[in-house]
């Protein structure tokens, strides 16, 4: 009887410490991050700085029915969570895979989960950063109104989905090499927005890159941050909602055989 109750103490202790061990993996990850300026600087001042050139100077012309500066937080929005979860992902992986801390990890009694969770929160956090600032730089200098409702919807929309290029970063993380991999995400990250119009209005590309962008996830990412800020025709967002589920499947799948064939091995 002893020994049941015993056990019993020891799964029961476990759960209530997940939260704490969770909380705690969050918060030095995010401390990392922020101690990092070739991430931190990078995630939040790139996407920034280019809607203060674009969206504030030239804020006041008029694109879609809204603002410049309107129609540029949707995108360069997106252009910032993507950011922020390609790098934070992808070359923080890579390189903790080939300092051999990603096999310390597994050796640990943390939950593996707890170490996804925490790039996860960390890249949201960077990534909500970025939009706040962007409404705040819109709203005080390029003339751009927003309602409660529109601004809490596109960061609930941006937050969500991240969760793709999240997934996309973990693939590019579990195969890349370290000093490989922030060039393998920008050659990804780059073309992947000025294919999906986050750079400059997608119906201004030519026909044939638009046929090509229609099929990326970050298209469709962007047409729900429009569809939040009530840019555009009004359109069902299921479509693209499913079409981003279904990439953040693929792109699971993938990094889940990437880390199978991983196992045993790594990079210096």
């Amino acid at each position: 009887m002893s020994a049941i109750s015993t056990a019993w103490n020891t799964v029961s202790l476990r759960r209530r410490s997940l939260p704490r061990i969770f909380f705690k993996e969050a918060k030095y990850e995010f401390l990392k991050s922020l101690r990092l300026p070739i991430y931190s600087a990078s995630s939040i001042g790139f996407p920034v700085m280019f809607y203060l050139f674009f969206g504030v100077i030239f804020g006041k012309q008029r694109v879609a029915g809204v603002s410049m500066g309107t129609y540029l937080l949707a995108s360069y929005g997106t252009f910032g969570v993507m950011g922020a979860a390609l790098f934070g992902f992808g070359v923080g992986l890579a390189v903790e895979r080939g300092l051999g801390w990603l096999q310390v990890k597994k050796a640990s009694p943390m939950p593996p989960a707890a170490y996804f969770f925490a790039k996860i929160v960390t890249s949201s956090i960077f990534g909500m950063t970025v939009i706040l600032l962007m409404m705040l730089c819109g709203t005080a200098l390029g003339g751009v109104h927003l309602t409660s409702s529109q601004a809490l919807r596109l960061m609930g929309t941006l937050l969500l989905g991240s969760l793709p290029f999240s997934a996309l970063g973990i693939a590019i993380g579990s195969m890349a090499k370290p000093n490989s991999a922030p060039a393998v995400v920008n050659m990804i990250y780059l073309p992947l927005s000025v294919l999906s119009g986050l750079w400059i209005p997608f119906e201004g590309l030519p026909s044939m890159l638009q046929h090509i962008g229609r099929m990326l996830p970050a298209f469709h990412l962007n047409r729900l941050a429009q569809a939040a800020l009530d840019i555009g025709p009004i359109e069902s967002p299921w479509p693209h909602i499913e079409i981003l589920v279904g990439y953040c499947l693929i792109f699971l799948g993938v990094a889940h055989l990437a880390f199978r064939k991983d196992e045993g091995k790594m990079y210096g």
